[in-house]
């Protein structure tokens, strides 16, 4: 019974971290990436798709991202959806190209992109003690039904601490290495 608490708490923390990297991915570098547009949804036909279902996106050097849509009625659609989306760049095209190119980023920017990579390690270190706090919450219940004794209770909490400590070393290391990523010229 313990025992599937502690996976599922493993499992939930480990699904945080990746979530934060996930997350992480989309905070810009100034390099360019394909993550960064992933996010775009094109009104295509009266419904939102994803970017990567209507175009092609490729890097086609350090700075710049190119974006060819499969079909050369959707170009306007596109650049629509990059204009309005939160990554701040202007589409340039070239008939059935669009051409994104990223600016290199001022130190002021930078810092203020570390300080939003170290709220969202915040927010993965809050959602991996909640998981610590459910799977205690889980085990006093058990403890109350007398289900486990309270050496059993009292180990699972320790355990239970090393998970999230772990875990939380490892948003950190996560965090630590995007920040040397957005601070590297």
């Amino acid at each position: 019974m313990i025992d599937t608490i502690h996976k599922d708490a493993q499992a939930r923390m480990a699904k945080s971290i990746d979530a934060l990297r996930h997350d992480l991915v989309k905070v810009r570098t100034g390099r360019a990436s394909t993550a960064l547009v992933e996010h775009i949804k094109v009104n295509y036909y009266g419904s939102d798709v994803p970017l990567s279902q209507v175009a092609s996106v490729a890097v086609s050097d350090a700075r710049s991202l190119t974006i060819t849509p499969y079909e050369k009625q959707i170009v306007s659609a596109v650049e629509k959806a990059i204009l309005g989306s939160d990554l701040g760049l202007t589409p340039n095209t070239a008939g059935t190209v669009i051409r994104l190119n990223l600016p290199a980023l001022t130190e002021e920017r930078r810092r203020e992109l570390t300080k939003v990579v170290h709220a969202q390690g915040e927010d993965a270190k809050v959602a991996i003690r909640n998981i610590r706090r459910d799977a205690n919450q889980q085990v006093k219940e058990l403890l109350k039904e007398k289900q486990v004794s309270e050496d059993e209770a009292s180990r699972s909490e320790t355990e239970v601490q090393k998970m999230t400590d772990k875990a939380i070393k490892d948003v950190d290391e996560v965090v630590k290495a995007k920040e040397q990523e957005l601070m590297a010229v």
